[in-house]
């Protein structure tokens, strides 16, 4: 009786989702196989003796994270950077599964924001191939903030050019950088899992939720709304955390 009590008054409270944001690579598109072709082809002009193997234990969405694993001098790391985005270019990344039309759903009842450390010229141009540049409100890329993932500002950046709190907010991400940025942030988070080899410390980062496809990103985000909903209304009996 009581818990039904608290399911009604949850649900006559509005705690509306109105931005999700989302990051790029490994989540909207699925850029595994050329970024890591590109830097394996980096490396073994660079010189740097990793494989595969080394990269995935190292793989970070900043790329200067990777630089500083692999021992790269910083005065090569705008050779490096150079040489990673000319063998980059080679590939054509797609767009993961279902992404579109999730973002068309989405779309019709949300903000949309979009949250990444990729270079700004890919990005953007990636973008206008896909025809989903207008989908989003905010766009923000490498270059646009001083710091990069996790560090929040990127994320908080965004938030000011949608003029949303970052309560009313969800991040979707494939990384742990992702969860720590949004965190930091005040946004809640959704992992998903994408071609990026980060499952094992995206499950460890522990984001309020954690979704096998994007596809599944719209029921999941009713599941974290009632969850909001549930917890105020025990908050307000007093019972949350409680005996």
């Amino acid at each position: 009786m009581i818990k039904e009590r608290l399911q009604k008054i949850a649900r006559n409270q509005n705690h509306a989702i109105e931005g999700v944001l989302f990051d790029w690579d490994g989540t909207l598109i699925d850029s595994y196989h050329a970024d890591t072709a590109a830097y394996l082809a980096m490396f073994g002009v660079m010189g740097i003796p990793w494989g595969i193997r080394e990269l995935e234990k190292h793989y970070s969405p900043n790329w200067y994270q990777v630089y500083r694993a692999a021992k790269l001098p910083k005065k090569h790391w705008d050779e490096a950077d150079r040489l990673w985005r000319a063998f980059y270019a080679k590939h054509r990344p797609k767009l993961i599964a279902g992404a579109r039309g999730v973002l068309a759903r989405l779309g019709k009842s949300h903000k949309l924001g979009l949250v990444t450390s990729g270079d700004r010229d890919r990005v953007l141009r990636q973008l206008r191939e896909f025809r989903l540049t207008g989908h989003f409100a905010a766009r923000v890329c490498s270059g646009d903030t001083v710091h990069k993932k996790p560090h929040p500002q990127p994320l908080r950046l965004a938030l000011r050019q949608m003029e949303l709190h970052p309560s009313a907010c969800v991040y979707v991400g494939d990384a742990p950088q992702d969860v720590e940025m949004a965190r930091r942030a005040g946004v809640r988070v959704i992992g998903v899992l994408g071609p990026f080899p980060t499952e094992k410390r995206l499950r460890a980062s522990k984001p309020e939720l954690l979704i096998d496809s994007i596809e599944e990103l719209p029921d999941a985000l009713k599941r974290l709304r009632l969850q909001h909903r549930e917890t105020r209304a025990l908050e307000n009996y007093g019972l949350a955390g409680g005996g």
